[in-house]
């Protein structure tokens, strides 16, 4: 009998993950034996980790936070996506041994928001917190999808503006600070990219930044994404989604890349989905 496929997801902290089941669970839709692990790496140890994942048979690897730059840096080869974004989530082990980097985030989020969600992105002033890995990984891709304009908020303002610069359009990106979220105005489409709920800490948004038909989505998912998701409701969002739906359909994107075939996402979002 063939040994299984062997796959993971490298992150810092990851214990929250639930990768491993929707992977084995796409598996069992084309009866496809495969193990997939959680690893969690510090940012010193993930280059080691990875190199000795793949040394040892893997097969691909899922990267989250806080690890999407240093995989595009560690990748011999990248995608359009993640040249575009500066940072991976995908690394796949080519036939000659070398490193490939995709970045499934943005294509994913768009499509849980679009198509599961029913959300019409056209035309909307979108507020994306944060500039890092997960925040590049989606802004181009919500652009594409027809988002009016776009005001990047980062603790960090350099990291903020390098994100504009590398975006490239003046007249739709602009950039504010983090102390002046109270006076910069309403948006009717909130993005949280940062890491705050994951390492429990407090974003301390102010209300008033949530318009009368304002959709608000945080990237993280279950607990991690808690908070800002009962911010967003007493703020008067009109909805409020956390990032479940879009870790199935990035997932289902590697797992195409991974087998070349496509799995049906919807099942296995409701079978991870908590009931209401």
């Amino acid at each position: 009998m063939p040994q299984p496929l062997r796959y993971a997801v490298f992150g810092h902290p990851i214990g929250h993950t639930k990768s491993p089941r929707i992977h084995q669970l796409f598996g069992d839709q084309f009866g496809i034996a495969l193990t997939y692990e959680a690893i969690d790496a510090a940012p010193e140890a993930f280059a080691d980790a990875v190199r000795r994942f793949f040394a040892e048979g893997g097969r691909g690897a899922n990267v989250t936070l806080p690890h999407k730059g240093a995989a595009f840096a560690l990748a011999d080869e990248r995608s359009e996506a993640a040249v575009r974004a500066g940072s991976a989530n995908v690394l796949t082990r080519l036939a000659d041994g070398r490193l490939a980097a995709h970045n499934t985030d943005g294509a994913g989020l768009v499509r849980d928001l679009a198509e599961r969600h029913h959300v019409d992105l056209r035309g909307r002033d979108m507020l994306l917190l944060g500039a890092g890995g997960a925040a590049r990984g989606v802004a181009w891709s919500l652009l594409d999808a027809g988002v009016a304009s776009l005001t990047i908020v980062n603790r960090t303002p350099a990291t903020a503006d390098a994100l504009a610069d590398a975006i490239g359009e003046p007249a739709r990106v602009r950039t504010r600070y983090w102390q002046d979220l109270a006076g910069i105005g309403s948006f009717d489409l909130v993005v949280n990219a940062t890491s705050a709920g994951v390492l429990q800490q407090s974003l301390g948004l102010p209300p008033a930044l949530v318009g009368a038909r304002a959709v608000c989505c945080d990237l993280a998912y279950g607990a991690a994404a808690a908070p800002f998701l009962a911010w967003a409701q007493a703020a008067g969002a009109s909805r409020a989604f956390d990032g479940l739906g879009m870790l199935v359909e990035t997932a289902a994107d590697a797992f195409e890349l991974w087998h070349a075939r496509r799995p049906a996402t919807e099942p296995v979002y409701q079978a991870l989905r908590p009931p209401a």
